[in-house]
């Protein structure tokens, strides 16, 4: 669970960069962005494993 909460505050913080990206054309939020939705893709995966990982158990 502690997992799925680090992706809930992930996208929070996101949240802000992306605001900052598509509504005033802040490019360097852009960047910030991307690098969040990596970390994101990956912490993704990681809960993934572990629920497989508590489902099969």
């Amino acid at each position: 669970m502690e997992k799925f909460k680090a992706l809930q505050e992930l996208i929070i913080t996101a949240e802000k960069d992306a605001s900052a990206f598509y509504d005033k054309g802040n490019k360097a939020a852009g960047t910030r962005l991307r690098g969040a939705m990596q970390e994101l893709k990956a912490l993704a995966n990681e809960v993934r494993k572990e629920v497989i990982e508590k489902k099969n158990a």
